[in-house]
């Protein structure tokens, strides 16, 4: 698709919404719909240093002396699912769901993230444990490999900047294909690549904390690419006819919406999607691969200007740009809300911003939540799905994550309710009337948890979790009989003609 050609579909696509007004929709998602949680290693098990395990970079960045997390917090006992999770699995058989998306810990099993050091049998007893307990209450279970806690014995060797890092994670890929695969069908390579890469390497608020945007970024997202291309190619030609599987990964995005009607922004919104959700989905999903043609463009271009010798995005050889290529079985795409896109020319510097020349920011009206980055802007959802429809063609689509964040001891949760139920419905109808692909909807999160920079400050639960408590009682919010209903529904059925409406 040529970059006038991208820009007309762009802009048919922000035209689209009337959905902005349309009234909501009761019908119910086609037979055979997805319904599930997620949670991550790293944010729920605790027990960082028991039974064998190593550290892992966010182990290192929380207990820095350096304050790295809003509440000085940290995931050391988190909701302690380590020796709870037959409650957060009962938690999630009463909500009705198909499946739960959970993460494994790679320095759980590996303890130094190189598996030539040996694995962990108390590990691997704990997520047979996991696994077989969801398994016995008729739920499957959904395998993250890499949700952001790198082992710290790999990031003592330069971790994702490091190529040999993709070596460790195929073996740490196969190894848990060979342990687990008999029981787990469905498995995500790499959760969220852009996060680790610009958070973690190019703004430095997250783990590993490096902060050199432009650059290390684009050579972290590299390597994070290469391993999930291998992982998928291990899992397909070594354990995908005798195990039965299927395997993708999990890419995250925004929905920018043009803050003015004017080319400029137009133009910036579309370059911004390609920057974010293209960087990481282009060279996979798209019929030639590699980084999105505008990507490679505008880093060389700016690369020039600031005297590089070369461009910084990091370069694929024709035999890696046809070893990514297709490595999918669906799109794992994680959603929470919108951002309005202006053209913006930023100081002259090396950084991501610089070479997206992208302002994002956010129309005041929209409902705030706990988390100064999410806003509630529901028909956003339906925008980006038909996005990555138009991109990439009909790929069955995975909503692997979507959520809301509220304060700290919140029960009666109106601000999830009104979210999930809205972009709930927006998701239907990028189903019933716009014909996306979307076969499976993942909640984030079953409870509350360890927020990464914002500790606990921020709770995306659907069950409360009283951290004062030694033994973490979990309590069901309101969003949870909700979801359960949502589920129990396939949707929303069309209430009698006699109820009003507004009272559901």
């Amino acid at each position: 698709m040529t970059s006038a050609l991208r820009i007309l579909v762009f802009s048919i696509l922000v035209a689209l919404c009337s959905c902005q007004s349309d009234e909501f929709l009761y019908d119910t998602f086609p037979a055979g719909f997805k319904w599930g949680a997620a949670t991550s290693a790293y944010q729920i098990e605790g027990a960082w240093n028991i039974s064998g395990k190593g550290e892992s970079i966010w182990d290192t960045f929380v207990h820095s002396d350096e304050p790295h997390v809003a509440d000085g917090s940290t995931g050391d006992v988190a909701c302690d699912s380590y020796n709870f999770f037959r409650e957060d699995v009962a938690l999630l058989k009463n909500l009705g769901v198909n499946f739960y998306r959970f993460s494994f810990s790679w320095s759980r099993l590996i303890p130094t993230g190189d598996l030539r050091d040996g694995f962990s049998e108390p590990g691997v007893d704990y997520y047979n444990g996991v696994i077989n307990e969801l398994l016995a209450n008729n739920i499957e279970p959904t395998v993250t490999l890499y949700h952001w806690d790198l082992p710290q014995g790999l990031q003592d060797v330069g971790g994702w900047l490091n190529r040999t890092v993709v070596e460790r994670f195929a073996e740490y890929a196969d190894l848990a294909f060979l342990l687990f695969g008999d029981r787990v069908k469905t498995w995500y390579t790499v959760n969220e690549p852009w996060v680790q890469a610009v958070q973690g390497h190019g703004w430095g608020d997250y783990a590993p904390g490096l902060n050199q945007s432009g650059i290390l970024d684009y050579q972290a997202g590299h390597h994070l690419l290469l391993s999930h291309a291998r992982g998928w190619r291990i899992y397909d030609e070594k354990y995908r006819n005798s195990q039965g599987g299927k395997i993708g990964y999990t890419m995250d995005s925004s929905w920018l919406e043009p803050k003015t009607q004017t080319q400029a922004d137009i133009d910036a919104a579309e370059r911004g999607m390609q920057f974010k959700l293209g960087w990481f989905a282009h060279p996979v999903y798209s019929v030639d691969g590699d980084y999105p043609p505008i990507m490679k463009e505008y880093v060389a271009r700016h690369s020039a200007e600031e005297g590089f010798p070369q461009s910084r995005l990091s370069e694929f050889t024709p035999e890696e740009v046809a070893y990514v290529r297709g490595t999918f079985d669906y799109f794992g795409l994680n959603h929470y809300t919108t951002n309005l896109a202006e053209y913006a020319v930023y100081p002259f510097a090396p950084s991501y911003a610089t070479d997206a020349e992208v302002f994002p920011s956010f129309n005041e009206t929209w409902p705030e939540s706990s988390a100064d980055w999410l806003r509630v802007v529901p028909w956003g959802f339906r925008k980006l799905l038909n996005w990555v429809k138009n991109e990439y063609g009909d790929i069955p689509i995975f909503i692997t994550e979507n959520g809301y964040a509220d304060f700290p001891g919140t029960i009666d949760d109106v601000g999830r309710v009104d979210y999930y139920r809205s972009y709930i419905n927006e998701m239907l109808k990028a189903i019933k009337l716009d014909g996306c692909n979307v076969i499976g909807y993942t909640a984030w999160s079953v409870i509350d948890n360890f927020e990464w920079a914002a500790g606990y400050t921020q709770r995306f639960g659907l069950h409360y979790v009283d951290f004062s408590d030694p033994a973490r009682p979990r309590t069901p919010k309101s969003s949870a009989a909700l979801y359960k209903q949502i589920i129990a529904d396939n949707g929303f059925p069309a209430p009698p003609k006699n109820e009003d409406k507004n009272d559901l």
